[in-house]
C-alpha cells in the first residue's frame, strides 16, 4: 500500500516538551481543585503542584535561559528556540502560579476551616494565642534570627536556593546613627513554615495554625530594637540546581559530585517569588542584587512556599480528610514458602502499590543470609536514607559475600543521599562502581547467584521503578521476579559491562540503552505497521511517563499512517500530536492523574496474535535512548503478560481520572458519557487487591 508523502518531521507535528511539562502540573494542580479528592490530599495536590514548578524552574528554565544568554538559535522539533520558548512559558507559568493561590485562599482554606482546620490570620490572634506566640518567637526564633542591616559594610547577602527570607524596611537611625532604610532576614530551614498552636494553652482547636512569617512578622520589630519597621515582605529566590560535572577531567566522580553539591544552593538566579503587597521599589531592588528580569517575578498572594504546606498532612489525623488507609497485597505464592522455591516455580510479578514491596526486600535479605548465595549485584538509582534493601546489602559484604553495586551519584536531587550510601557499601566491603562515565545508570535491576546441587543459579529482579519503600507506597510500578537462564544470561552480561571493559555483549531477550532499546523499539513498531499494510490486526499500547523522542514518534505515525491503532498513555510530557488528519489519526493519548503517580512503562504489541508486553525502566526520551544505560524486559509468563494486558486495559477504560489529549495541545479530563458507569483504573486495582474488584472484572 503507497501512502501520500507527508512531512513527519514538520514542526506543527510536534508540542513542545516544557510547555507540556507545564500542562502536567496544571493537571496535577486540577486536583487541588476537585472536590471529589478528600479535603487534605486536595492540599497535598497543590504542595505537589508548587514542587514540581519549582523543580521546572531550577531545571528546565535555567537550561533555557542559559542557552538563550548565549545566543543559541537550535531548536527542538517544534522549531522553537530557547527565548521562544522561555516567552510563553513567562505567561503560562504566571497564569498557573495565580490559579494556585486562587485554588490555596478561595477554594481550600475556606473548606478546610470549616472543617475545623484553621490558619489563624495575626489580625484574628485572640490573647491566649498572643502570648503563646510570643514567647514561642522568644524562645525557639529569636536565637537562630539574624537580621541584616544592609549599607556598604554589609552587602546584600548571597541567598540559598529556595530559602524563605524577608525584606525589611526602616525608618529611623540605629545605634551607630545609620539610617539605611532597608535590612534583611533570613528564616532557617530548620524552622517549621508552619507552627501549630497547642489548644489548651490557646483556647483555640485541636487543629489551629500560623505561618512562620505571620509569626516573625509579628514580632520583628524585637530584632530591630529601636527602629521603626515601615514594611515588612516575604521573599524567596529559585535559583539553577542542575550539577555539572565534566567526567572527562576528574578522576574520582564520588568526590567530583561531593563538591557540586557544596555550590548547588547559590546557583544562578531564574525566578523571585515576593508578596504581592511588596512595593516597586524593593522588587526593584531586589532585581538589581539577584539580576532577574521583571518577568521572572511573581507577586503571590500567601505564603512564598506552597510546598512547605504539606506538613499540615501529617499534624492533622482526620483519616476521614485523607484516602482510606490500605494494606498492599502479598502473592498468595510467596506465603508461607521459601521465596527462592517460589520463583523456581514460576516467575513472579509485583505491581506496586497495590503489592506490597516487602518481597524486593526480602528477596535481598533471604540472599544476604541463605549460605548458599555467592553474590549479590544490584542497582541503586534512588534508595531512600533508611534504606533496608542497603541494611541488607551491608550485612551480605560483611558476612564474606560478593556484592557488588552499581550507585548512580547523579540521580537528580538524590545525590548527597547516593553519596553516602556508596560511602557505607564501599566501608562494609562491596564492589561499588559508579557506573559508566558520561551514561547515567537508570536501569533497575537485581542478580543473586545461587549454587544449588553442583550448578549456579540466577535469580533477578527486574523493574521499571526505583527500589525505595516510600515511592513503592506512591508510585504505580511493576517488579518481576524470575529465574529464567535467559533472564539470569542477560542480567549477568548487563553487570559485566558496567563493571568491567569490554564491547556490548549479544543479549539474549533484554533491549538495553544506549545500544539495542532505540532500535528495537522502531523495529517492532514498524513490524505492526507491516501487519496493518497487509490487512491484518495491528495494535500498539505504551505506557510511559514521557513520550518526546522524534524518531519513535515520526514511527508511531507511520504506524498510523499504515492503519496501526494506537494509545499512549503518557503522565507527563509528550510531544506527539494526536488526532492529525492524515497523519495520527488512529493515535490517542491519555493522561492518567490520581491518587498514585503513575511510574509504569509497559509496551505492548499485538504482533499478529503472538503478543508481546515489555517493562522498562526506560521513557520514550532521547536521554533514556541513548544516554543512559536502561532495561527493557519481556514478560513471557501468558498469566502475568495477561494481567498486564488487562491493566493496560482498565487505564483506556478509566473515565474518571483520565485526561485526553487534544490535536490543539490541549487536554480534557474525561467523564462518564451518558448511562455509562464511572470507572477509575486506579481505585479499580485497589479493589481488586484488596479482594473486592469490580463487577464483571477480573484478571
Amino acid at each position: 500500500m503507497r501512502m501520500n508523502a507527508v512531512d513527519l518531521k514538520h514542526p506543527e507535528l510536534y508540542l513542545n516538551r516544557d510547555l507540556s511539562l507545564l500542562e502536567f502540573n496544571r493537571r496535577v494542580l486540577a486536583q487541588a481543585q476537585d472536590v471529589r479528592v478528600p479535603l487534605l490530599e486536595r492540599l497535598r495536590f497543590l504542595c505537589i503542584a508548587s514542587s514540581n514548578l519549582d523543580e521546572f524552574f531550577e531545571i528546565r528554565v535555567a537550561a533555557l535561559k542559559q542557552k538563550a544568554k548565549l545566543g543559541a538559535t537550535e531548536t527542538g522539533p517544534d522549531a522553537m528556540t530557547a527565548a521562544e520558548v522561555l516567552k510563553v512559558i513567562e505567561a503560562r507559568a504566571h497564569a498557573l502560579v495565580d490559579e494556585q493561590y486562587r485554588t490555596l485562599n478561595e477554594l481550600l482554606l475556606p473548606a478546610l476551616a470549616a472543617e475545623g482546620i484553621r490558619f489563624i490570620r495575626r489580625g484574628d490572634w485572640n490573647k491566649k494565642q498572643e502570648a503563646w506566640l510570643r514567647k514561642y518567637f522568644k524562645e525557639a526564633l529569636q536565637p537562630v534570627l539574624s537580621p541584616l542591616g544592609l549599607d556598604p559594610a554589609h552587602p546584600f547577602p548571597r541567598i540559598l536556593n529556595k530559602s524563605l527570607n524577608f525584606m525589611v524596611s526602616l525608618a529611623g537611625k540605629d545605634a551607630f546613627g545609620r539610617n539605611s532604610g532597608l535590612a534583611m532576614l533570613s528564616a532557617p530551614r530548620a524552622l517549621p513554615r508552619v507552627i501549630q498552636l497547642p489548644p489548651e494553652e490557646t483556647r483555640g482547636g485541636p487543629h489551629d495554625f500560623v505561618f512562620l512569617s505571620s509569626t516573625i512578622h509579628a514580632h520583628a520589630d524585637d530584632l530591630f530594637h529601636g527602629m521603626n519597621m515601615a514594611g515588612f515582605y516575604q521573599f524567596r529566590v529559585t535559583r539553577n540546581s542542575d550539577l555539572f560535572v565534566d567526567e572527562e577531567e576528574i578522576d574520582d566522580l564520588l568526590r567530583a559530585v561531593e563538591g557540586e553539591l557544596l555550590t548547588r544552593h547559590y546557583g544562578e538566579s531564574v525566578r523571585l517569588e515576593v508578596a504581592h503587597n511588596c512595593p516597586p521599589e524593593v522588587i526593584a531592588y531586589l532585581r538589581e542584587q539577584l539580576n532577574i528580569e521583571q518577568g521572572d517575578v511573581y507577586q503571590v498572594a500567601g505564603p512564598v512556599n506552597l510546598s512547605r504546606l504539606q506538613g499540615i498532612y501529617e499534624l492533622c489525623d482526620r483519616p476521614e480528610l485523607k484516602y482510606p488507609a490500605f494494606s498492599p497485597a502479598i502473592p498468595k505464592q510467596l506465603l508461607n514458602e521459601d521465596l527462592f522455591k517460589a520463583i523456581a516455580k514460576h516467575d513472579i510479578l509485583l505491581h506496586h502499590p497495590f503489592a506490597s514491596f516487602l518481597p524486593v526486600i526480602d528477596f535481598v535479605r533471604q540472599a544476604a543470609a541463605d549460605p548458599h548465595v555467592l553474590a549479590i549485584k544490584q542497582t541503586l538509582y534512588r534508595s531512600g536514607p533508611d534504606s533496608a534493601i542497603v541494611e541488607a546489602l551491608v550485612k551480605a559484604a560483611q558476612a564474606g559475600k560478593e556484592i557488588t553495586v552499581i550507585i548512580e551519584l547523579r540521580a537528580r536531587f538524590d545525590e548527597e543521599a547516593n553519596v553516602a550510601v556508596a560511602t557505607r557499601l564501599q566501608r562494609a566491603g562491596a564492589h561499588v562502581t559508579y557506573g559508566v562515565v558520561g551514561y547515567k545508570t537508570h536501569a533497575k535491576m537485581i542478580l543473586v547467584v545461587r549454587r544449588e546441587g553442583k550448578r549456579l543459579r540466577h535469580y533477578v529482579h527486574l523493574a521499571t521503578g526505583n527500589y525505595h519503600p516510600r515511592t513503592a507506597r506512591l508510585y504505580t510500578d511493576y517488579g518481576l521476579l524470575s529465574c529464567r537462564k535467559y533472564l539470569g544470561d542477560d542480567v549477568h552480561k548487563v553487570f559485566n559491562q558496567l563493571t568491567s571493559l569490554g564491547k556490548v555483549a549479544k543479549l539474549n531477550r533484554l533491549l538495553h540503552s544506549p545500544f539495542t532499546l532505540h532500535q528495537g523499539l522502531l523495529r517492532k513498531i514498524a513490524r505492526e505497521a507491516e501487519h496493518a499494510a497487509t490487512g491484518r490486526p495491528a495494535r500498539i499500547i505504551i505506557k510511559v511517563n514521557a513520550l518526546i523522542e522524534p524518531q519513535l514518534i515520526q514511527a508511531l505515525y507511520q504506524a498510523s499512517r499504515a492503519g496501526v491503532e494506537i494509545d499512549l498513555i503518557v503522565r507527563g510530557m509528550c510531544a506527539l500530536r494526536p488526532g492529525v488528519a492524515g497523519v495520527s489519526q488512529r493515535i490517542r493519548v491519555r493522561s492518567i492523574i490520581g491518587r498514585f503517580l503513575e511510574h509504569t512503562r509497559v509496551f505492548y504489541f499485538l504482533n499478529n496474535g503472538d503478543e508481546q508486553v515489555y517493562g522498562s525502566s526506560a521513557d520514550w526520551m532521547e536521554r533514556n535512548m541513548f544516554r543512559r544505560v536502561e532495561l527493557c524486559f519481556p514478560v513471557e509468563n501468558k498469566g502475568l503478560r495477561r494481567r498486564i494486558i488487562e491493566d493496560l486495559q482498565w487505564y483506556l477504560r478509566d473515565n474518571c481520572q483520565a485526561w485526553l489529549l487534544s490535536a490543539d495541545g490541549t487536554y480534557h479530563l474525561s467523564s462518564p458519557k451518558e448511562k455509562q458507569a464511572a470507572f477509575s483504573a486506579q481505585e479499580a486495582l485497589l479493589a481488586l487487591f484488596t479482594g473486592d474488584a469490580p463487577a464483571g472484572d477480573g484478571q
